[in-house]
């Protein structure tokens, strides 16, 4: 009788250790999905303000660029359209390494862009073309990106490494957790001139 108690015991600390493990796998991976609704959030925001320079008739407006069309808007539309692309992808599957890698990919051909777009040799000898509060506000929300981007990382981090340890990787690999992926904030952007 009594090695049929302690069967019973050891049965039932296993079947709760396993049902915590398994909510707190859950848990994580639900904190790593919310730090990427927000920095979807964070992302989008970068992608509507290239938007909001190009009205739907396709030509910068003379508001934000004086002097003519600069040869630098394509390279910015068409890194924002990756990057808008590339965020719908990761959007499903937000801890999937391949669309997290395309995500940083396109997020540093748009900070390239956005580098191109701001360099003194893009424009004509009387200075940028491009508005000191276009400049600061593309700043501001490099810098929240990249906030977004670190609260992500450390996010994944917390589910890889749980998923990780023995012997709660048997039951990741027992339900399907895979391992995720972090993402590397943008490269700050660089502020007005003082």
């Amino acid at each position: 009788m009594p090695s049929s108690v302690a069967s019973w015991v050891a049965a039932a600390v296993l079947l709760f250790w396993a049902v915590g493990a398994y909510n707190r796998l859950v848990r994580l991976r639900g904190e790593a999905n919310a730090a990427f609704a927000a920095l979807d959030e964070a992302l989008a925001r970068q992608v509507q303000l290239v938007a909001e320079l190009l009205p739907e008739g396709g030509e910068a407006p003379a508001s934000v660029f004086q002097g003519g069309e600069p040869s630098f808007w394509g390279g910015l539309q068409g890194a924002a359209g990756q990057l808008d692309a590339s965020l719908a992808a990761a959007r499903h599957r937000p801890l999937d390494p391949e669309r997290i890698a395309a995500l940083g990919a396109a997020q540093t051909v748009l900070a390239n862009a956005w580098d191109r777009a701001e360099r003194e040799d893009a424009h004509d000898l009387a200075g940028s073309r491009l508005p000191d509060t276009l400049t600061s506000r593309r700043a501001q929300l490099t810098a929240q990106c990249g906030a977004a981007a670190q609260r992500f990382s450390d996010a994944v981090g917390r589910y890889n490494g749980a998923i990780r340890q023995f012997p709660a990787v048997l039951l990741a690999w027992l339900f399907s957790f895979r391992p995720g992926r972090g993402l590397d904030p943008m490269p700050a952007a660089k502020g007005p001139p003082a």
